[in-house]
């Protein structure tokens, strides 16, 4: 039935999805000894702070970026280009106004901001230094990634999984040339920007190949479809505000009580497990534009086609990704040996275990997850990043508070009980609401309760989007 419901593009995109999750695991398996030979762990961990006020920017984007991949998808599902040209500029005229409004407060706020890691004089006076230049680059990156998610509306989404991995493939090799002649932390700023700037024109070049886009006509900004945007993309915000609390806050916290030397072997441990949980979740990402272009013809048969969905999404989890997880689990101290040569050390592998066990738990609800976020239940999706983010900070600040310090295996254990509470709750309301669908009278019926983007004639679509 699947196979008959998707078209050949599809299969694509799935495909595509998990192929560039492992290069980009390669990418990151490769990038890490090149930095910590080249900076050791203590500047290296100076670089992890900017990025990590980097992710704060990243509120700064509004959740329009995945706006901008349902609303496409529907409207080339109609054929209206003149739309698709009205919301992608909308969406960068947005995002130059709230990129601009980030860049102001993170250069007001540096004086504030350094105090919070606890950084030596040298160290602080670095951060201090790039923090302009990576809000710069954020904003920057707000409207490249505007750009990603037209191609994957337009039903590319191989072509924005491979632009984007191939982006990070060129910041590695960047990266690592400048390091090599000596530049520092201000080579991995430099490679960031290349990296992006390709990723930007090779993104519009594609997109010109497809549709016949001109997005430098001020005559597309449109505040209605500005308004559909930010409509959708506010309710994405409040999930991501929340799970930004996760990784964040822990290095903060590491940094305060255990030395800014640790937050490599957090983001080592916590990044390198997330890869993982990535190679599953990557091919029901590429569910999301194609389901919006065929939702609105499949209202009487969307119980049976969703509980199919749920069914191989849960068996995909099952056959490939516990084995995956079992192997890595026991062959983790020989593999990050190997992996890290002479950089390794020795609390790195209790680390990785417990930040794996994490990411499984995590990965158990991501077929539930999508499913609610496509049916629109966006409460239960908000309610899994606040479980998760709320259990994470209550447990890490109950740690210090106890012993008045703060070892790294308990910021990942209270991770990872804060990610299987969450997936338990995540896990019950999508049972609770395929049993729901199924009792209703008519799928339509039911969706029809629901807020929408785009007139009531496509509640269905707008609700399979984000599947």
């Amino acid at each position: 039935m699947i196979r008959k419901l998707f078209s050949s593009q599809l299969r694509i995109n799935m495909v595509s999805g998990v192929a560039a999750t492992l290069l980009n695991t390669v990418v990151l398996a490769a990038g890490y000894p090149i930095y910590l030979h080249f900076l050791g762990y203590e500047q290296y961990g100076v670089w992890l702070v900017l990025a990590t006020v980097l992710t704060f920017a990243h509120l700064g984007n509004l959740g329009i970026n995945q706006a901008v991949t349902k609303l496409v998808a529907e409207e080339y599902g109609r054929g209206d280009i003149q739309a698709i040209q009205q919301y992608v500029v909308s969406a960068m005229v947005l995002l130059c106004f709230s990129g601009l409004l980030v860049l102001i407060v993170l250069v007001a706020m540096r004086g504030a901001i350094m105090p919070a890691f606890r950084l030596a004089d040298d160290n602080a006076r670095t951060v201090s230094w790039l923090l302009p230049y990576v809000g710069g680059l954020s904003v920057y990156v707000f409207l490249t990634e505007v750009l990603q998610g037209t191609l994957s509306g337009l039903g590319r989404m191989d072509l924005a999984n491979g632009i984007q991995s191939l982006g990070g493939l060129v910041k590695l090799i960047v990266a690592s040339l400048l390091l090599f002649a000596g530049l520092g932390i201000e080579g991995l700023l430099i490679a960031a920007v290349v990296s992006r700037v390709g990723v930007h024109v090779v993104s519009l070049l594609c997109i010109r190949r497809i549709v016949p886009l001109r997005l430098v006509r001020m005559e597309n900004w449109n505040s209605q479809r500005g308004k559909c945007l930010l409509r959708f993309g506010t309710g994405v915000l409040g999930s991501s505000l929340l799970s930004m609390l996760l990784s964040p806050f822990n290095k903060v916290m590491l940094s305060r009580y255990a030395g800014v030397a640790s937050i490599p072997i957090y983001e080592i441990a916590y990044t390198g497990s997330m890869q993982v949980r990535g190679l599953a979740e990557a091919g029901i990402r590429a569910l999301m534009p194609e389901v919006s272009r065929l939702g609105a013809n499949l209202a009487g048969q969307a119980t049976t086609r969703i509980r199919e969905i749920n069914r191989r999404c849960v068996g995909l989890i099952i056959h490939f990704a516990l084995p995956l997880y079992g192997i890595l689990f026991l062959m983790a101290p020989v593999l990050l040996r190997i992996w890290l040569g002479d950089r390794f050390t020795e609390p790195l592998s209790l680390a990785f275990r417990i930040a794996l066990l994490g990411s499984l738990l995590s990965l158990t609800c991501v077929p539930a997850y999508y499913l609610l976020l496509g049916m629109g239940r966006v409460r239960h999706c908000f309610m899994n990043h606040a479980i998760l983010a709320g259990t994470n900070v209550l447990l890490v600040l109950t740690f210090a508070w106890m012993d008045n310090r703060l070892a790294l295996p308990e910021v990942l254990i209270s991770a990872a009980i804060g990610m299987g509470l969450s997936s338990m709750y995540t896990i019950l309301q999508n049972r609770r609401m395929l049993r729901h669908v199924s009792t209703s009278n008519g799928m339509g019926q039911d969706l029809s309760k629901e807020h929408e983007i785009g007139g009531p004639r496509h509640i269905y679509a707008n609700r399979v989007q984000n599947m």
